[in-house]
Formats: C-alpha cells, structure tokens, sequence
C-alpha cells in the first residue's frame, strides 16, 4: 500500500491548517495579529456591523473563541464596537480605517498561501480540489447540524 493511502483524509486536512497556521502567523506578526484574529476581519470585509454572536456563528467558532480574538482585534486597533441603537446592549463590530488599510495586505497574504498550496496543480487539479474540499466541509456541516 503507498503512503498516501495509510492515512485519513482529515490528517492531511489537519496538516494543511497547521502548516497555515505556521505561514499566517509569519506573515501577520509585523502587525500584531496571529492566525486566530485574520478569518474576523475577512468576514468583517464583507460583512461590517455584525455582532460578535453573529460573527462566531457565520465563522463557526464557539464563543469563547470569538470572544478572544475580537478582543485582540479590538486592542490591537483594528476594530471597534458601537452601541447598536435599537437594542443598548447588543454591540456590533466596526472596521477602523487601520483595517481598511490593512485589506489589502491580508488579501496578498492569502492569495500567497493559495499559490503555495496550489503550485504544482493544473486548473482542473485545482477546480476538482476545491470541489472536493467544498462538498467535504458540507458533509461535515450536514452531520454536526443533525447532531444537535
């Protein structure tokens, strides 16, 4: 039996997000962010005026973890909360011109990560993969919403 076949899937998945981790964290330490805080301003990107529920709930995240990268966010500049008017006591999550400026930098660096993984694939290779790792993600999703 070759390698390739002696391990799960999910090790190989496991591996591409600790290796990611490893790149993010490189790039993103000159500006005092970390792997953990860059998936929150890409949603916010698109997303601006969320709360922080909302933004662990469409990230898929727990609380907690929300909670703590928000705040590091928030720290470091990138973010602030505004009062939401209808509601005093939900606060919705703002980008600050320090992250606007920041956009494009995160898009190179993930578009850098992107060509790494990617590199010795053709297109067809590539297509397939994200095929293949978009209808894997659902099935996980499907199953964990039929747990609860």
């Amino acid at each position: 039996m070759d390698n390739t076949k002696q391990h799960s899937v999910g090790r190989w998945i496991s591996l591409l997000h600790r290796y990611g981790n490893v790149y993010m964290n490189e790039q993103l330490k000159a500006y005092n962010l970390g792997a953990g805080q860059y998936q929150f301003l890409a949603v916010l990107y698109d997303n601006e005026g969320l709360s922080q529920d909302e933004l662990a709930h469409t990230l898929k995240m727990d609380k907690g973890t929300a909670a703590r990268a928000i705040a590091k966010l928030e720290k470091e500049g990138y973010v602030e909360r505004k009062t939401f008017s209808v509601d005093k006591r939900i606060k919705k999550l703002y980008l600050t011109d320090k992250a606007h400026a920041f956009k494009s930098t995160l898009t190179s660096i993930l578009s850098g990560w992107s060509s790494i993984t990617t590199k010795n694939l053709s297109e067809d290779e590539h297509v397939f993969a994200m095929k293949l790792l978009n209808k894997m993600s659902l099935n996980a999703e499907t199953y964990l919403d039929e747990m609860k």
